[in-house]
């Protein structure tokens, strides 16, 4: 079976296309499933549409699961649109969240961590003039987060969880147990980590876990899944194949997928 959880659109601000394309796309290439997870809005704020860029407005939200919705039903028979939604970690805002994802028939929630002490992950400039014992604070309350979110029981999986490295490759090289403290609490409550592909496409390259977090994954029990990250139609189920064989050479044996918040189990 082919899938992949992780997609986006023009909604967001920075993806191209409209979720039609990226159904089509996976149709095009044999896909069973495709998931569309476009950025949620920033519920929290004041301000109708904050972060025009980087996620939907508040107004758009439910015209995004209507459309998916509608075109779930049009697909029938070719390909299994999923609903999801790829949510920002607040956790003072946790159950506001909550609160706006509970009207809605989720297939499935993708849980990420993109802000850290106030700043975005992905931002360039944090880590100038930071020293070794800063960075490693940094790294740990990253993986907090990360762990934090797998508490909060609002998600089913976990998106890119080294993604901090994509614009500073040797966030990986930074040593904190706090990694490994995360990965057993994923496993206990049961949730799901994505292999993203999306790394290639920023500095550090390679997906997101890289392979050394993929070994104590297994090791500690946790499930993976599969999401390209995909901002345009082009790359949706990107390397699906190349990291089923990954997977399969460091020992996993399943992955998992998720409908109407259910998680199903099946063979790589």
């Amino acid at each position: 079976m082919k899938f992949d959880f992780h997609t986006h659109h023009y909604r967001c601000g920075h993806a191209r296309g409209t979720i039609r394309d990226y159904i089509e796309s996976a149709i095009n290439q044999g896909f069973h499933m495709i998931g569309i997870s476009d950025h949620s809005p920033y519920f929290a704020s004041d301000e109708e549409h904050s972060h025009p860029h980087i996620a939907m407005s508040k107004k758009e939200f439910p015209l995004y699961i209507s459309e998916v919705l509608q075109l779930k039903k049009e697909y029938k028979g070719k390909i299994d649109v999923l609903l999801g939604v790829e949510s920002d970690f607040f956790p003072e805002h946790i159950e506001l969240y909550c609160r706006q994802y509970e009207k809605y028939p989720f297939d499935y929630i993708i849980g990420s961590v993109h802000h850290v002490e106030g700043l975005n992950i992905f931002n360039k400039d944090r880590w100038e003039g930071l020293s070794a014992k800063q960075k490693q604070q940094t790294k740990e309350t990253y993986y907090h987060l990360i762990e934090s979110s797998a508490r909060s029981g609002t998600f089913q999986i976990l998106g890119h969880i080294d993604a901090m490295k994509g614009f500073y490759p040797d966030f990986s090289t930074i040593q904190t147990d706090a990694l490994v403290q995360t990965l057993k609490v994923i496993a206990q409550y049961d949730l799901a980590i994505e292999i993203n592909t999306s790394g290639k496409t920023k500095d550090c390259g390679g997906w997101y876990p890289a392979d050394d977090i993929l070994e104590m994954a297994i090791f500690y029990g946790v499930r993976v899944t599969f999401g390209s990250d995909a901002h345009d139609a082009e790359r949706v189920g990107d390397d699906f194949e190349l990291v089923r064989e990954r997977l399969k050479q460091i020992g996993f044996k399943e992955w998992v997928y998720f409908k109407e918040q259910k998680m199903f189990t099946i063979d790589i």
